[in-house]
């Protein structure tokens, strides 16, 4: 009986008389036993769990504010195109037709939107539609702002309001155009020009906050209706 199951234990264990699966398998066991590898070892701790865990948390406290900002420019910046794109649509549409046009903004009271009319001034508003959204950019979480009092006018203290009143943020174009008697407001000082027609596009400082942290705008500066953009303190 002994010599017979020492047979069968030489047969069991000698790597020789097994086929090539078994054979790797052997290999692969006696690389773990000589490395001192058990089953118990694979896996991670509890507490290395936590560790790890703690750290995701607090490089995601660190990074998320920077990545907050980061969304919020590059949506900002996407609107303000989209508003220098309509009011060149405009005066484009002016000079190509003959006619006066205008573009209008406001903020939709119900989607928060800002929405932008391209029209012939004399034909008035007929539609409506959300900046931005032809570029893939989500204005209704932005503010719009103006220093406009009316159509082409700049309110007495040359300052921009958030948020615009809806009545007050009209540009109009002539069959030129240029800009028809347009009031650029007084200096803020003597060494600082007019400021020109803004109309600013914002990112709150903070939820449901009417005050801005992120500014773009495009000022339209002379009477020929040139255009150009700004930032920050120059929107204000």
């Amino acid at each position: 009986m002994a010599a017979i199951m020492e047979k069968l234990s030489l047969k069991l264990f000698n790597p020789n008389s097994r086929n090539e699966t078994s054979k790797q398998l052997w290999l692969i066991n006696r690389l773990r036993y000589a490395s001192g590898y058990t089953r118990q070892d694979a896996g991670f701790s509890l507490l290395e769990l936590i560790v790890v865990m703690v750290m995701i948390g607090i490089l995601s406290a660190i990074a998320a504010p920077g990545w907050l900002a980061f969304v919020n420019r590059q949506q900002v910046n996407k609107v303000n195109d989209a508003v220098l794109a309509a009011l060149r649509e405009a005066q484009s549409e002016a000079k190509r037709n003959k006619l006066s046009y205008s573009v209008s903004f406001q903020t939709d009271s119900t989607t928060q939107d800002i929405d932008v009319a391209i029209y012939r001034t004399s034909a008035g508003i007929s539609t409506w539609k959300p900046l931005g959204a032809d570029v893939g950019a989500n204005s209704n979480k932005l503010l719009l702002g103006t220093n406009l009092s009316g159509e082409n006018t700049v309110n007495s203290n040359s300052t921009v309001s958030y948020p615009a009143s809806n009545t007050s943020t009209q540009i109009t174009f002539d069959y030129m155009g240029a800009l028809p008697t347009p009031n650029f407001g007084t200096p803020i000082s003597p060494s600082i020009d007019p400021p020109g027609l803004k109309i600013v596009v914002a990112a709150p400082s903070s939820t449901n906050s009417t005050s801005p942290s992120i500014q773009r705008c495009v000022i339209v500066e002379t009477l020929l209706g040139a255009m150009v953009t700004a930032k920050d303190s120059q929107c204000n």
